[in-house]
């Protein structure tokens, strides 16, 4: 049992091989802050493997909730694509005022954390992410909308 989560709290992110992971933990279902109709949230990165283990504290809002969708939308696109001339790489959440992930899309997947506010530390970690992961991250996806009071046209209304 994780002493450090709150009750409610649940995992957000999982991007797991058999011997390797990074996931996003939020904290708790309700917001730390909530301004101007938009809900703040604390959550934490967590590294886990043979060689380091650690977590940082990584706050998101709820538009960075629906980017995550988006950017999952925009990954299933590009696997669909057999010629990358360049690997694709995106940053969540991008808000920018907490530590982040950095997704580089190439064979394998590299998943790096950013503390860059914090003690400017980057771990990166190349993962065989398998065939399932996006259906598992929307899946995972939906149960913290779910959780959060988020509905699928709460998260469109964000993305336009």
């Amino acid at each position: 049992m994780d002493t450090n989560s709150q009750p409610g709290a649940m995992e957000l992110i999982r991007l797991a091989d058999p011997a390797q992971g990074i996931s996003v933990r939020l904290r708790s279902t309700s917001p730390a802050l909530e301004s101007r109709g938009v809900r703040y949230y604390d959550a934490e990165a967590v590294v886990t493997s043979g060689f380091v283990n650690g977590r940082v504290h990584l706050g998101f809002d709820s538009e960075d909730l629906a980017d995550w969708g988006r950017l999952l939308d925009v990954i299933e696109e590009l696997e669909q694509e057999a010629d990358l001339d360049e690997p694709f790489i995106a940053d969540w959440p991008r808000s920018g005022n907490t530590a982040h992930l950095r997704f580089i899309a190439e064979d394998p997947y590299v998943v790096e954390v950013h503390d860059g506010t914090g003690t400017q530390v980057v771990v990166s970690m190349p993962l065989d992410l398998g065939e399932e992961w996006i259906a598992d991250s929307r899946e995972r996806l939906k149960v913290a909308q779910d959780a959060l009071g988020m509905d699928t046209a709460d998260c469109r209304t964000l993305l336009q």
